[in-house]
């Protein structure tokens, strides 16, 4: 058992809180620079401190005592929070604002993941002003209203309570792809490879068989929700089912099993990309799934995270028709 650090206390608190580094400092009665030190393990705080921290990390999480490691009191965290949440999904869709927040976070970091160069004002402006935009490519406009369209209708399926099957994650696929792909809402008849990691992919012969495994563990219940994600994603992704796409039906698929669980869609960021690839490649390779549990962990907080902050109308630029 990995024990957790002073540094991985102070992350769990500034997530838990959302409050600045100088903020938590100050709620603290410490420098900035000492909390900084803290934070980024270059320091150790001193037992007073140390009695502030854990008392604060108390208030936040409830806990009695602290876990045995960060991921444990992530997870713990995670439990306490959903239970607070009577339906996720009708929380989602009677709010627009949240509906429409997450459709932002989810489209615009996807895509992002997968190397589009729409920006997040730019995201916002296709998805919600119905702008059409010269200076980036129709495939990638295409892919923010598809994913839209995906997240739609992921949200309506989800209403109804049904279980994931394999119409959806090929329905999924079909309206991802729609207008870019002609193998869109079909498995692929081909090899692929996953471009940058050495990981071998379902020989496209096996597909059908693998699906027809992974699908039923989709619907499992299990205690511990996290490892159950972190499994099926790795697993899915390693199937590599489409010829293009995985990336983006694989984190819609983990925001389905999610939501069906109560619990908030991941906001998978995209500059955590190095991070989300590494961990998924190691879950892959040597089959231990903690740094994959870790991160997705710190994704769904990040969930929390946006469905408990006020939520204005999501802004959009408004574009001049020189920039069309």
């Amino acid at each position: 058992m990995v024990y957790m650090t002073t540094s991985e206390k102070l992350q769990i608190i500034m997530q838990l809180s959302g409050q600045t580094q100088e903020a938590l400092a100050k709620r603290l009665d410490v420098s900035f620079v000492s909390f900084n030190r803290w934070i980024n393990g270059r320091a150790q705080p001193h037992q007073k401190a140390l009695n502030r921290i854990e008392a604060l990390y108390r208030q936040l999480t409830g806990q009695k005592q602290w876990p045995d490691s960060a991921l444990l009191a992530k997870k713990s965290i995670i439990r306490q929070k959903s239970v607070k949440i009577k339906n996720i999904v009708t929380l989602i869709n009677t709010r627009p604002d949240l509906r429409d927040e997450f459709a932002l976070s989810l489209t615009y970091n996807t895509n992002r993941i997968e190397g589009s160069t729409v920006t997040r004002d730019e995201t916002a402006a296709i998805l919600f002003d119905r702008a059409v935009l010269r200076r980036r490519t129709l495939t990638e406009q295409l892919e923010v209203k598809n994913h839209q369209s995906a997240w739609l209708y992921l949200l309506n399926y989800l209403q109804d309570r049904q279980p994931i099957s394999e119409a959806l994650i090929l329905k999924m696929h079909a309206i991802l792809m729609n207008s870019v792909h002609e193998e869109a809402g079909q498995y692929r008849r081909h090899g692929v490879r996953i471009v940058g990691a050495n990981v071998p992919t379902a020989n496209h012969l096996s597909i059908v068989r693998l699906m027809g495994q992974l699908v039923p563990d989709m619907n499992k219940k299990r205690s511990d929700t996290v490892s159950l994600m972190a499994d099926i994603h790795a697993r899915f992704e390693q199937i590599h089912p489409f010829a293009d796409a995985n990336g983006r039906v694989g984190r819609l698929l983990l925001q389905a099993m999610l939501m069906k669980r109560n619990f908030p869609p991941a906001i998978i960021k995209q500059q955590d990309r190095r991070q989300y690839m590494k961990s998924l490649k190691r879950a892959q390779v040597t089959d231990d799934m903690t740094l994959l549990e870790d991160f997705l962990s710190d994704a769904i907080l990040s969930g929390f995270a946006l469905l408990e902050s006020p939520h204005p109308p999501v802004p959009t630029l408004i574009y001049k028709k020189s920039t069309l």
